[in-house]
This record gives C-alpha cells, sequence and structure tokens, in this order.
C-alpha cells in the first residue's frame, strides 16, 4: 500500500511492493463517496483523484474523459 498522502502520480510506485500487482486508476468507493483510486491484491493501493463523486457513473465520466484533478 502506498503511503498516506502518497499517489502514483507523486511518485508512489505503480507495482505494489507487497505483492507486485501492477496497478492501474479505477473508480473506487469508500465511506466518503467514489473516488479515483488504484487497488492491488492487497487490497486498497492509493487515492489519486482530490475529489468524491457522489455517483459511480460520476466517477466514471471523470476518468473517462480525464476531467478530474490529481492529488
Amino acid at each position: 500500500m502506498a503511503l498516506p498522502k502518497e499517489t502514483v502520480h507523486l511518485g508512489a510506485p505503480a507495482v505494489c511492493p507487497e505483492c507486485h500487482h501492477h496497478t492501474t486508476d479505477k473508480v473506487c468507493c469508500s465511506a466518503a463517496g467514489y473516488y479515483i483510486g488504484r487497488t492491488c491484491l492487497c487490497g486498497p493501493y492509493s487515492r489519486e483523484s482530490f475529489d468524491y463523486y457522489p455517483t459511480s457513473n460520476e466517477a466514471k465520466e471523470a476518468l473517462d474523459d480525464d476531467s478530474w484533478t490529481r492529488r
């Protein structure tokens, strides 16, 4: 798992050092809402987007058209 406040955009490795899974941007969900982040075989890896989205569709649209803000 990436360190707190560390993103792949800011230098965290794209490959998880624990499970060696290559991570990619995707829509993720937490109690705060939907966000663009990365997961690995260990579980959540990093939250890449600054914003949370109220629906998965809005997060997917932002990811698809690259209109999201990176942390």
